[in-house]
């Protein structure tokens, strides 16, 4: 299933970013009542979560400094949502079925939060930080 489209704006990746985050609920609601599938699972769900909000937020800068920042954080958190779907799945904590689909979202979501933020660093570096 894919959440993120191939052309991308800001509306379309607000609805990916939330999309993927109820995705995350749904599977670690699925996790098995273990120590590891407590404790993965809830790591998983604040970064995808955390992808999510803060490209809202991202979206609300009032600099292009500030967009910077929560895109950095955009990139963090999806790549750490990378991070416990591959410990979720060779733990043999979640079916990779169930993660399958996920891991390369967040993977491409990763990839766009770099090429963002690049573009904007170059963009401060030309004309300096503007304020929205």
């Amino acid at each position: 299933m894919k959440f993120i489209p191939e052309k991308v704006d800001e509306k379309s990746l607000k609805l990916a970013t939330k999309k993927m985050a109820l995705e995350a609920i749904k599977l670690v609601n699925a996790l098995p009542n273990t120590r590891a599938g407590d404790v993965l699972g809830k790591q998983f769900l604040r970064s995808a979560s955390s992808v999510a909000a803060n490209y809202r937020a991202a979206c609300r800068a009032r600099s292009d400094s500030e967009m910077l920042s929560k895109l950095g954080i955009v990139e963090e958190e999806a790549d750490e949502s990378c991070l416990w779907l591959e410990l979720l799945v060779e733990s043999d904590t979640c079916k990779s079925e169930m993660a399958t689909h996920l891991h390369p979202e967040f993977s491409r979501m990763t990839a766009i939060a770099v090429a963002s933020r690049r573009t904007l660093r170059a963009g401060i570096e030309k004309r300096g930080n503007k304020t929205r």
